[in-house]
């Protein structure tokens, strides 16, 4: 019990920082003095332009956290379709960051690697080592 409750509560908050890089992309706030993510995005910046790829962005950013919290909740009650909540919520929150980068290998930290470690991190915990055995 006390896994699965560290599990859903990590999960749900992992996908609440989604929110934050949602306001950012809106504009609504600045994280960080002179962070442009996700200006310059190398799919969709030139393609979409800034301001589409930010609302683009922003939309994306909700979904991830819709579905990270929804795999928080579904862990926390038992369900026992948590791991493809989760799953689907952490790959589709690496790609977010991987379309986003502004393909540059400086300032990667600002560009979403942290999150993509993040990610990279929860997709092998649950499907390489079927981890963690929750009870359901």
């Amino acid at each position: 019990m006390f896994v699965r409750t560290i599990l859903g509560i990590f999960v749900v908050l992992h996908g609440l920082v989604h929110l934050l890089y949602f306001g950012h992309s809106r504009k609504f706030f600045e994280l960080q003095p002179g962070l442009s993510w996700p200006d310059g995005s190398w799919a969709f910046g030139r393609l979409l332009g800034v301001g589409t790829a930010r609302w683009l962005a922003a939309g994306a950013n909700v979904l991830a956290m819709l579905g990270f919290v929804a795999g928080g909740v579904a862990v926390l009650a038992g369900w026992s379709w948590w791991r493809t909540l989760i799953v689907g919520a952490a790959a589709f929150s690496a790609a977010i960051w991987i379309l986003f980068w502004n393909g540059k290998l400086q300032k990667l930290a600002e560009q979403g690697l942290v999150a993509i470690v993040i990610n990279a991190a929860i997709l092998v915990a649950l499907l390489a080592f079927r981890w963690p055995d929750v009870g359901f």
